[in-house]
């Protein structure tokens, strides 16, 4: 069997200090690539398109993909006007992380959304977000942890009956970098996990083999060779094999 092609969507920065004024670089973590890598994948970078039709071609190329994390999302998309504690957005790469992620629900391709994919996913769907955690009452742990990326800093909560839950067990030790979270939940998905304080850490498609949301950053860990979290990426890239869209074209 091949490995299975897993795509990562992109981001985009304008990069000052170059030769080139203003450059204009899609740009990606390397854990997400070398963590796909270590699961057994082949990752491919996909760059921020505008066109539904190529973004449809991109997809049907790939037997997975990885929503990566970034920016805030703009709340227009889930009918909130902005909150003064809303962070830098990007609406061409959310208008493209929102159509590819449900041109590959719709094309039954696995998905794994971290951080901001994670919400990008429930925004996909219906669900709403807290443009900021001190908007969310009981809200006491700190989201932003303030020690090396791949260290954990809280203790993540599953529940029995979930992808995660065959994979993690009943708790898990992660790492947190955000400030927004899932307020409402998308019709379709299930929550998987919360935080000791009630934030909502992973979701899941109750309709789909392998949809999964987590809201914490897998790809980081495993850099910092956790074997918890390469396991999560060794599900999403087994439920990708399945999927192999070149053994299909054989």
């Amino acid at each position: 069997m091949n490995k299975p092609i897993i795509g990562i969507n992109s981001n985009r920065v304008i990069k000052h200090e170059t030769q080139y004024s203003h450059s204009v670089v899609e740009s990606l973590g390397n854990d997400y690539v070398e963590s796909v890598i270590k699961a057994g994948g082949i990752p491919i970078i996909l760059p921020i398109l505008s066109d539904e039709e190529s973004i449809r071609r991109q997809v049907e190329l790939l037997d997975g993909i990885v929503l990566s994390g970034g920016i805030d999302i703009n709340p227009l998309l889930y009918n909130e006007e902005p909150s003064s504690k809303l962070g830098y957005i990007y609406p061409d790469k959310d208008e493209f992380d929102l159509t590819l992620v449900k041109i590959a629900y719709k094309l039954n391709k696995p998905i794994l959304a971290i951080c901001r994919g994670h919400q990008i996913l429930n925004v996909a769907f219906g669900g709403t977000l807290y443009q900021d955690l001190s908007d969310m009452s009981g809200c006491y742990i700190k989201h932003q942890q303030q020690t090396k990326d791949g260290a954990a800093s809280h203790t993540l909560e599953i529940i029995e009956g979930s992808i995660l839950y065959d994979i993690l067990g009943n708790t898990a030790l992660i790492n947190s970098f955000h400030h927004q979270a899932i307020k409402d939940l998308a019709l379709g998905f299930k929550v998987t996990a919360y935080s000791k304080d009630k934030v909502i850490e992973a979701i899941e498609s109750c309709e789909k083999n392998f949809v999964v949301g987590v809201q914490f950053h897998p790809e980081i860990m495993t850099a910092y060779n956790d074997k918890n979290m390469l396991k999560l990426f060794e599900a999403f890239i087994n439920a990708s094999s399945k999927n192999n869209s070149l053994d299909h074209k054989k």
